[in-house]
């Protein structure tokens, strides 16, 4: 409990390396990750050197921590390996639909976060990259994903070179439901959202963005209908790509 309590997203990190014994440790954690009838539809693609972080930070939209982190985790939904094994096999699988690669997306994430787990238990720093999905066409010609293998999520991985502060969480209160869904009053959104909007950083983030609320900035900058209507299209054609959807 508290080292999940004490979670936070480090974005700077020391020269000191990782060393082989200690990234299989953390796989061997991730590996025992609860997984949909336990076959594992999921594969990590390791990235440490310098010149291929290069190339991978700009479809990570050149976020500093993707060039600076001694090793990326590419964490991808990986149904190959399986209906390999089917076919060699004398099997007949029928995983080339979308319900498959969200499957192997649950099963690859699990994973993921038990390897940031176990990360963190042994003093490793890790940063989330939510960006991923963005430009996954491009991650898949790069990194030589075959068929049936998606890049879903990345995790900077590294010893620390900084102790943030932690981020702000909606109240626990605010995402549970008892039995059956309890729809949001008016009143109840703005009073579970009202310690976010009230913090000095989110002021300053609605200041610097001209916006009149915290809530415009997602809306008008951050995560625009144009720009979520543009990736999903293109995440959309690359699962036909990849082989998940007709």
């Amino acid at each position: 409990m508290d080292l999940l309590n004490q979670h936070v997203s480090v974005r700077k990190f020391s020269d000191r390396m990782i060393t082989p014994e200690l990234l299989n440790r953390l796989f061997v954690a991730g590996a025992r990750a609860s997984t949909t009838g336990n076959m594992q539809l999921y594969s990590v693609v390791v990235t440490r050197d310098q010149a291929m972080r290069e190339q991978l930070a700009p479809l990570h939209f050149n976020q500093p921590v993707a060039r600076t982190a001694p090793v990326l985790l590419t964490f991808c939904a990986d149904f190959n390996r399986f209906v390999k094994w089917c076919e060699v096999s004398g099997a007949s699988p029928g995983y080339d639909n979308f319900h498959s690669f969200l499957t192997a997306a649950i099963d690859a994430l699990l994973m993921a976060q038990n390897v940031c787990i176990a990360a963190e238990n042994a003093g490793l720093g890790i940063c989330y990259l939510g960006t991923t999905t963005y430009n996954a066409r491009e991650i898949i010609a790069l990194m030589k994903l075959p068929q049936l293998v998606v890049p879903i999520t990345t995790v900077a991985v590294g010893w620390p070179a900084e102790q943030p502060e932690q981020q702000d969480r909606l109240p626990v209160a605010s995402v549970i439901h008892n039995e059956v869904y309890h729809d949001y009053s008016a009143e109840e959104v703005l009073a579970y959202y009202s310690f976010k909007e009230q913090l000095e950083s989110s002021r300053k983030f609605v200041a610097e963005n001209g916006k009149a609320s915290l809530a415009q900035v997602f809306t008008d900058v951050r995560y625009k209908k144009a720009d979520n209507e543009f990736f999903s299209g293109k995440f959309l054609e690359v699962l036909k790509e990849q082989g998940f959807l007709k």
